[in-house]
């Protein structure tokens, strides 16, 4: 299908993602992944495309330049409408792509301590 690959779609999603951050990003690219898997329907990898769309590209329907916090709140609004339907399509598999891409676009520091490790300390 040519949504799964829509290389305008990804160079964007990656774009965007770098801008917004790992935590903001994380959604967006579990979403992406759903809709390039065969299991979910053709109907749902068109609202993921349209969404993603939406979200990536400078169309919007609540300006960020000039309303700097609502601006981004349509997009907030779609992801998370986006992320709570198709949520019954995200296996383990699809998380562990996303957060393997999110490692490589946002690697941790060195001098990183989990949080594990901090709770170990006498």
């Amino acid at each position: 299908m040519i949504i799964d690959k829509s290389p305008l779609i990804k160079g964007a999603l990656g774009r965007w993602c770098r801008m917004a951050g790992r935590a903001a990003c994380r959604p967006a690219l579990i979403m992406w992944y759903v809709m390039q898997s065969p299991d979910t329907p053709r109907r749902d990898k068109t609202a993921i495309f349209a969404s993603l769309a939406y979200l990536v590209f400078p169309v919007d329907i609540l300006d960020a330049r000039r309303l700097p916090f609502l601006g981004w709140l349509d997009e907030v609004v779609a992801l998370s409408v986006l992320v709570n339907r198709m949520s019954k399509y995200v296996t383990p598999e699809i998380e562990a792509k996303a957060d393997a891409r999110l490692d490589s676009w946002f690697p941790k520091p060195a001098d990183t301590v989990p949080v594990a490790e901090l709770e170990k300390v006498d």
